[in-house]
């Protein structure tokens, strides 16, 4: 009898410390096509809908993981993927421009990483059924993408994203509302582009939110850059979080 209450405790204290970790949350190494890749996971319950968050050309960094926190504490759970690859965080120009470009001429690559980062989510017991993507200016590109791909989502969040979209592409493959979030005082993506994805999202009828926030630079929400505007951060982070309770 005692060996068995033991076990038990063992067993009880090993599952606690599991789902303790899974809900404060942490980093986990994962592999899509035999690469080592490493992400971030949290999920304050079980069950919780799902964010799928995707850096901007900086990697995955501290940045990501605070935005997943604060999704976790509004009740979502987030899986920050990692297009990159374990270990690579650049932080020179030159090599944001180089793994970011690589993956812009491979769009296939980069559509691979995206849904394999997804069934690494529904390995970790994650609401995939129910979950949005969300990005940060390439990560905002990514999620276009992704959402042109005609991956089962329930909703496309950009935030500062690239918005140009590759010829021979379109959104006839797209299955839910898209929402843009856009500095209008952004000289790397200019109002041209944000206006010409309208018509595209228009043109294939997909459902469609878009805002500008004037005076906005490229980069608006990130803590402690000069481009941080406080105001257009703060007006787009709510306007995400109705956006995530009306589709999830």
């Amino acid at each position: 009898m005692k060996r068995f209450i033991s076990a038990l405790a063992t067993l009880l204290l090993a599952t606690s410390t599991q789902l303790m970790a899974q809900h404060h949350g942490g980093m986990l190494t994962y592999q899509v096509d035999g690469q080592d890749y490493e992400g971030y996971y949290i999920s304050p319950s079980e069950n919780a809908p799902l964010v799928l968050l995707i850096h901007d050309w900086d990697g995955l960094t501290d940045y990501e993981v605070k935005r997943a926190q604060m999704l976790s504490a509004m009740g979502y759970a987030v899986f920050a993927m990692d297009l990159f690859g374990k270990g690579v965080r650049p932080t020179e120009v030159k090599d944001k421009r180089q793994h970011t470009g690589e993956l812009y001429k491979d769009r296939d690559k980069m559509r691979a990483l995206m849904n394999g980062a997804l069934e690494v989510a529904r390995g970790k017991g994650a609401n995939v059924t129910q979950a949005v993507a969300a990005g940060y200016c390439f990560g905002g590109a990514a999620v276009l993408e992704w959402a042109r791909s005609g991956v089962d989502l329930k909703g496309f969040a950009t935030f500062h994203g690239g918005l140009k979209t590759p010829e021979g592409q379109n959104y006839s493959a797209t299955r839910s509302k898209v929402l843009v979030m856009h500095g209008s005082a952004d000289t790397a993506i200019p109002l041209s582009q944000f206006a010409a994805l309208g018509e595209q999202l228009e043109a294939s009828s997909v459902p469609h939110e878009m805002i500008t926030y004037s005076g906005a630079p490229h980069a608006f929400t990130v803590f402690g850059s000069p481009r941080y505007r406080e105001e257009a951060d703060t007006q787009s982070w709510k306007r995400f979080g109705e956006f995530l309770a009306e589709q999830l």
